[in-house]
């Protein structure tokens, strides 16, 4: 290619290349799409809407929230997937969506090559709940009633390959008992099971079970995080009694694979701006969330890292869906 044949391709080709860059310094300039893969009243649907707002005032667009649910959250994720990697559309989503992709057989959409890690918020973990009518008092004293009489006590769930039930088919195996399967429909309905005492068993998020915590019909005995949880102050963590238990929840924005690195500065320039507004921590501590703002690069490791042992929590748990 001679010289004047590449000062006409560039000649012809910058004036792309500038509105390209214009586009990304500018954003956002339109109202920016963040799909919720689960219902209205769920865990990531009460945490996006603690910072909603603030962070839409911060950025000068709205977010424009859109609870696209179904099969376990995939629908909502695959959109997102496919849609264009402008930093106008994301997903707010959690560890859930790295146990999608082992859990589904049939999955057209890779949760980590397919994404772009825009921002961690923070971590949620979970708690282990009992009913009272057990003579269990603590976390040892369960594991050694359910090693005393296998199959004979149950767990409820949120369905089957629900972070309840995946959580604890994780501490059934790694704590060797044999405790039974209930998966129902919703976070609810397993939550009922439990304080009607039809089930010896929980594991539930921060914002599911904190609710009843000074109920008499349950007893809180741990949590699935590697440290004691702030949360739930005198409740030890599982791994302290069940060797390598560590269960938690990363909660952030990803978007379509390909979004630029000036959006995601941006992004999380925004968010760290919003994360420190008093109003918007203690909403998001009634949320059971621990704050933990990451950029684009470390949340990424996270995911990495997450999906891996998702993996295998799943492949311990024995869960499929096709």
């Amino acid at each position: 290619m001679t010289y004047l044949q590449r000062f006409l391709l560039l000649s012809v080709l910058a004036p792309g290349f500038n509105l390209s860059l214009c586009a990304q310094e500018n954003w956002p300039s339109k109202p920016i799409h963040l799909v919720i893969p689960f219902s209205a009243g769920g865990v990531q649907d009460g945490i996006s809407r603690s910072i909603s707002n603030e962070l839409a005032e911060v950025l000068g667009q709205p977010l424009i929230i859109d609870n696209r649910v179904g099969a376990g959250g995939t629908i909502g994720t695959s959109y997102v997937a496919k849609s264009q990697a402008d930093g106008y559309t994301m997903v707010f989503a959690a560890t859930n969506h790295n146990i999608n992709g082992t859990l589904y057989t049939k999955l057209n959409y890779h949760p980590i090559k397919d994404f772009t890690s825009v921002a961690q918020v923070g971590k949620t973990s979970y708690i282990l709940a009992i009913s009272s009518s057990l003579p269990s008092k603590t976390l040892d004293e369960f594991i050694a009633l359910a090693k005393s009489k296998p199959g004979q006590f149950n767990y409820s769930s949120a369905g089957i390959g629900s972070s309840s039930h995946l959580g604890m088919a994780y501490f059934n195996v790694l704590a060797g008992l044999n405790l039974v399967h209930i998966p129902l429909k919703g976070t609810g309905d397993a939550m009922n099971e439990l304080l009607s005492g039809r089930v010896q068993a929980l594991i539930g998020a921060n914002n599911v079970i904190l609710p009843f915590a000074s109920d008499p019909r349950i007893r809180l005995i741990g949590v699935t995080s590697e440290r004691p949880s702030p949360y739930v102050p005198g409740v030890p963590a599982i791994g302290v009694s069940v060797k390598g238990f560590a269960y938690d929840s990363w909660i952030g924005f990803l978007a379509p694979n390909g979004v630029s690195k000036p959006i995601l500065d941006k992004l999380y320039k925004s968010l760290n701006i919003v994360l420190k507004r008093p109003d918007v921590v203690e909403r998001l501590i009634k949320e059971g969330v621990e704050i933990q703002p990451l950029g684009a690069e470390e949340f990424n490791q996270v995911l990495r890292t997450d999906f891996d042992k998702m993996a295998k929590v799943v492949q311990i748990s024995g869960a499929r869906i096709d």
